[in-house]
């Protein structure tokens, strides 16, 4: 029979109730925290606003994101994309259902590792690692190129083809983990032993570095993040090209590298030119090159016979020198004649100057001068002598009175020192004896101490050592079967034994030790006839 509905319930509307439905769903849960994968990811609509949904093994619910919201938002939603949402449950009356209006929004497990690597990378860049100034550009064309990667990864392969196809270059592998526990250490390493190459070394040393590796999830990428990869890129005295990951992906390494490639092909194209173009360019401008010469050599051409047509007739240009020549010919037996006559008077002047009576004279002159100059000599040399005799008395005698100062100063000094010599003397001496009585007594107490812990000492109070035949020490007659071959040690020597009889039954597992009664104070517990130790 089927329920009957009361006929007294009060009737409420549609709305009336949604409104009831969204308050209670709201005051129940207020904001919550949702992991779960993006789906029907469209972007954002006509209006701005982000309608998805989020979804997990076992249950779907609808999400949105209002436009300013968005718009503030560092990781933006994609679709497959893992996420940590934080927002609050609401209800949308409009489709009778309920969803989640998201506030902030994070890659689900890489929360943590995406603020240490803000963290890093805001450190790093107050150091200047990754200062854009000190970026140094390519070089045009490099003849060996060190490439950082895995050897069996299809990024080595990708990038061998690239440059074949474009200029074939020598290249060095050094081979590394891209991934995983050890990858950062060895990247590292890598860059700075292409940096650590010799130009005696066997090796050629590189004239630019590739690192790369292919894309990945930030998990993955990690190690391109680590604090030794970027110092040693920092460091490096080589041009290095950073090609990690696709394009969207983005590591420490990018900033402190010289050029980021957004993948291993694009850091090949930077690495080399195209050799194709290069020779089309070159032939272009070899033909530029020789038209220019031609035109240069047409033109000169052009000027010399311009320049030719305008000079006058030789023979026009000699006339007038010509003329001269022969005037100056003319003229030139009456100018010898002339100088002779000249030279001949000038020559007949100075013989008279030289007539023996006039020598004569002019000797006697420079003679007395001389004999004068000698007699002036003699007496600054006499004056001269006195004074440096006078002077090298003074200083005998202030050299004697400072002499006689120096030698009682350096008497009384060589004292002093002698008696600090002899204290110092009887001093090492109560030293040295005191250190050696120290010494002395400390190995009296080692002696004394090795003497006390020695078995030797044990054996001479009544004790033996007991060993089987290898020299082996036995520690219980259940150790020993009969007909057994032993030797005992007594203070006094060793002696030869064979066991006899049947061997004893293990020994049951010894009970436990009782715990230590605690120390008595003084005063109490006393016993009569035996006292305390304590």
């Amino acid at each position: 029979m089927a329920d009957i509905v009361p006929s007294n319930t009060p009737e409420i509307s549609v709305s009336d109730l949604s409104a009831a439905i969204k308050r209670t769903v709201e005051d129940a849960f207020g904001y919550v925290r949702l992991r779960g994968e993006v789906s029907g990811f469209k972007g954002p609509s006509g209006s701005g606003h982000v309608y998805f949904r989020l979804k997990d093994e076992g249950a779907t619910i609808e999400a949105v994101i209002w436009k300013g919201v968005y718009g503030r938002l560092k990781v933006k939603p994609q679709e497959g994309l893992e996420v940590i949402a934080t927002g609050r449950v609401t209800t949308f009356p409009g489709s009778s259902k309920y969803q989640v209006v998201i506030e902030s929004l994070e890659p689900a497990g890489v929360g943590a590792l995406m603020a240490l690597l803000e963290e890093r990378r805001r450190k790093l860049t107050a150091e200047g690692l990754f200062d854009p100034a000190r970026k140094r550009p390519l070089p045009f064309l490099p003849t060996v190129i060190g490439v950082v990667t895995s050897p069996t990864g299809a990024v080595i392969r990708d990038i061998l083809h690239r440059l074949e196809d474009r200029f074939p270059r020598t290249v060095l592998v050094w081979p590394v983990r891209v991934q995983g526990e050890g990858s950062a250490a060895e990247v590292a390493a890598a860059i700075r032993g292409f940096n650590a190459i010799g130009p005696d070394d066997d090796l050629p040393r590189p004239d630019v570095i590739i690192v790369a590796r292919g894309g990945g999830s930030l998990e993955d990428l990690w190690g391109f993040n680590e604090e030794i990869v970027v110092r040693a890129a920092f460091e490096s005295a080589i041009p290095l090209i950073s090609a990690v990951g696709h394009e969207t992906d983005t590591t420490l390494i990018d900033f402190a590298a010289d050029r980021r490639a957004p993948t291993p092909t694009a850091a090949a194209e930077m690495a080399v030119p195209v050799r194709a173009d290069l020779v089309a360019e070159t032939q272009g401008l070899g033909r530029r090159l020789g038209l220019a010469v031609a035109r240069g050599m047409e033109g000169r051409r052009t000027e010399l016979r311009a320049a030719a047509r305008a000079l006058p007739d030789a023979e026009r240009l000699l006339e007038t020198a010509r003329q001269r020549l022969d005037a100056a010919g003319e003229r030139l037996p009456n100018a010898l004649a002339a100088n002779a006559g000249a030279h001949r008077a000038r020559l007949l002047r100075a013989a008279g100057r030289l007539a023996p009576g006039v020598l004569r004279l002019r000797i006697d002159r420079s003679r007395d001068r001389i004999e004068a100059l000698s007699g002036r000599a003699a007496t600054a040399l006499t004056r001269g002598t006195e004074t440096r005799r006078l002077g090298f008395s003074t200083l005998a005698e202030r050299l004697k009175r400072s002499l006689g100062v120096y030698a009682r100063s350096q008497t009384d000094r060589i004292g002093r020192a002698g008696e600090r010599l002899a204290a110092i003397e009887a001093r090492s001496t109560r030293a040295m004896d005191l250190v050696l009585r120290r010494c002395r007594d400390r190995l009296d107490a080692a002696s004394k101490l090795l003497t006390a812990l020695s078995y030797q000492g044990v054996l001479a109070r009544g004790f033996a050592l007991v060993r089987d035949a290898e020299g082996r020490p036995l520690r219980s007659a259940a150790a020993i079967g009969p007909g057994r071959a032993l030797a005992i040690e007594f203070a006094d020597g060793r002696i030869a034994a064979t066991a006899e009889g049947e061997a004893p039954p293990a020994s049951p597992k010894p009970a436990p030790r009782p715990a230590e009664p605690k120390p008595r104070k003084a005063g109490e517990g006393k016993t009569e006839g035996q006292g305390t130790l304590f």
